[in-house]
């Protein structure tokens, strides 16, 4: 069954979660009209160019992966990506072909654990993830970045936000009546804040910014690792 939220809204489970994204395939590369402008944001301010180590946490089809890597990532950069369904994972593999030798997709249970040594990778990634998660589970997955990322490393994260225009606000609000009426109907995503999950004792918020095409408003924040 669902869970409720602290929040107000119910989450999808793993099961209802991975069901979803199995059928919507290929189909998640239709969302790039709004998910592009806040991925971009990402690719622009995380000095991708510097990063030797990279994981992505709910890699979808490996559109993202596949761009930074192309034009990105250095030539002796690695790859590491995760998620929880089958056919993202599929899809993934067959889009990285060309850079198996230093990509890796991997399969998970949904949960937001991450299978990495401690100081493993100097940038975490999670694009339109967050907005589906639990509240506990994004706290567990932010604390997990934390432990995963090497000193001054940087987390890098878009998701659905509340709007910030008269349009967008409504857009958003009309995503929420669904959402609450039957989360499967939008694969569990809702708007959140991301600054809220990211402890000021632990992150240093380098860059934040709001977009919003076509009146659906995303939240693009960008921090480095406080060292504990």
């Amino acid at each position: 069954m669902p869970c409720k939220n602290k929040d107000g809204f119910t989450t999808l489970n793993n099961l209802e979660a991975k069901e979803f994204y199995d059928r919507l395939g290929k189909k998640q590369d239709d969302q790039a009209y709004y998910e592009d402008p806040a991925t971009d944001k990402i690719i622009e301010k995380a000095e991708l160019e510097k990063a030797k180590s990279v994981f992505e946490f709910g890699c979808g089809t490996g559109r993202f992966a596949q761009k930074i890597l192309q034009d990105h990532l250095s030539s002796s950069a690695n790859y590491h990506g995760v998620d929880l369904s089958s056919t993202m994972i599929q899809l993934s593999i067959s889009r990285l072909q060309e850079f198996k030798d230093r990509a890796k997709v991997e399969q998970t249970d949904g949960a937001p654990k991450i299978n990495a040594p401690n100081s493993s990778f100097d940038r975490f990634i999670s694009n339109y993830v967050l907005d589906l998660l639990s509240q506990e589970d994004i706290h567990t997955l932010m604390s997990e970045a934390h432990r995963v990322l090497a000193k001054d490393g940087k987390i890098c994260l878009a998701s659905l936000s509340c709007g910030t225009t008269w349009f967008s606000k409504v857009v958003i609000s009309m995503l929420s009546l669904v959402h609450k009426l039957n989360p499967s109907w939008i694969g569990g995503c809702r708007a959140i804040n991301i600054i809220d999950y990211l402890p000021k004792d632990k992150w240093s918020i380098d860059y934040t910014a709001s977009v919003a095409p076509v009146g659906v408003s995303s939240q693009v924040v960008i921090a480095t690792k406080i060292e504990i």
